[in-house]
């Protein structure tokens, strides 16, 4: 049996090691530099100490290996053997560095305070003869600060380009989810057109060819009347159903619909299948484009719930209004014998919208016209659909 597969270790970037050679031939040249100027002018100190300066300057380019992996504790270690050993320089300004770039400030902040007191004590340990201890230790501090300044500059700068590209990550989801949004809204405006006007004219066929399946024995002069309204309103079907379908290549916000001028013409289709109506208007002048398109709405939604489930029934159909009072309209017919009583329900509430689609739909129309829909019986026995649109003064 073959044993457990071990996922090898991720390999890192070309751009990576071709940095880290770099790195390590400068701190070996830096190294070689210092021994050659140390052999022109050495201290007056052993030729052993001076040797093992040098070996542990080796051993500090060797430890580089784990600047990436533990960059804060080999910082530290090469800072605190830097307070004695001047080999070790060129790897602790990379070590600061790396510390710099790859932690949060204050870790660098504290390396560094760390460094400067290595330094002090560097001076006080291993003094120059040539050279005065407070410039030798003002150079090391220069030194040892640009290298930590250079490796928060870096810092910042991938912070900066990180949060740029998720801000523009987020960007780019927002505006995919809002494109979605449109599109949904887009999609149920559509959708309540559809149902609102087809509904309407498929209610007046299905009364007008039901009378004439249940009267096979009527006059001729009644079949041609009802099988003209049928045509007719087929053929209004159709023209309504083209309207709609003309959003989809209409600018948004521009649906096609009527408005409280054809109002009458409505009633006037329902007085034809049959129904009784009565149509009460108290408008102080024409209501504006969007609230009267939602009360023809609201009209004919009402019409065609009493033609569907109380056909025989009176429908009394009120309408009033004026500039800064509002518009308010008001569908009533008797309660079929079969209807439950129930509490009259609100835009907005759970039972709004779990009386069929049409009202779930009308509910929604009014409330982003920015009124309230009200539907349910009475206590007069009759069914009450209201509602009232806000008309700008």
């Amino acid at each position: 049996m073959n044993g457990p597969v071990t996922a090898s270790p991720p390999r890192r970037p070309v751009r990576d090691r071709v940095v880290d050679v770099a790195i390590f031939v400068l701190v070996i040249a830096f190294g070689l530099l210092t021994a050659i100027e140390r052999g022109k002018e050495p201290l007056p100190e052993p030729s052993w100490l001076l040797q093992l300066d040098q070996a542990i300057g080796v051993l500090s380019c060797a430890a580089l290996l784990l600047r990436r992996r533990r960059p804060v504790e080999l910082a530290v270690v090469l800072v605190v053997v830097s307070a004695w050993s001047e080999f070790v320089a060129g790897a602790l300004l990379v070590a600061l560095f790396t510390v710099a770039v790859h932690r949060p400030p204050r870790v660098s902040g504290a390396v560094f305070a760390l460094s400067v007191v290595s330094a002090l004590a560097y001076v006080l340990l291993r003094p120059e003869p040539a050279v005065p201890p407070l410039m030798m230790f003002l150079f090391g501090l220069a030194i040892q600060g640009a290298a930590v300044g250079w490796g928060l500059f870096v810092h910042h700068r991938r912070h900066l380009v990180l949060s740029l590209r998720d801000r523009a990550a987020r960007a780019e989801t927002e505006a995919h989810l809002r494109a979605l949004q449109a599109q949904h809204q887009a999609r149920e405006a559509i959708a309540r057109e559809i149902h609102d006007v087809l509904g309407h004219r498929l209610s007046l066929l299905s009364v007008h060819a039901g009378a004439l399946e249940y009267h096979p024995g009527a006059s001729p002069e009644d079949i041609s009347r009802a099988a003209k309204v049928i045509r007719e309103s087929a053929h209004q079907a159709l023209q309504d159903l083209r309207e709609v379908i003309g959003v989809l290549r209409a600018p948004v916000g521009e649906l096609p619909g009527s408005g409280l001028a054809d109002l009458r013409t409505l009633v006037a289709e329902s007085r034809l299948a049959g129904m009784r109506v009565e149509l009460a208007e108290e408008l102080a002048g024409p209501a504006p484009g969007e609230a009267g398109h939602t009360a023809y709405r609201i009209v004919q939604e009402g019409l065609t719930n009493a033609r569907k489930h109380a056909p025989r029934s009176a429908v009394r159909v009120r309408l009033s209004g004026a500039p800064g009072r509002g518009l308010e309209v008001e569908i009533r017919n008797p309660l079929p014998a079969r209807a439950a009583a129930a509490p009259p329900a609100r835009a907005g509430d759970a039972r709004a919208v779990t009386g069929g689609q049409g009202l779930a739909g009308l509910a929604e129309r009014v409330s982003l016209a920015g009124g309230g829909l009200e539907h349910g019986p009475t206590g007069e026995g009759d069914w009450r659909l209201a509602a009232r649109l806000p008309w700008p003064p």
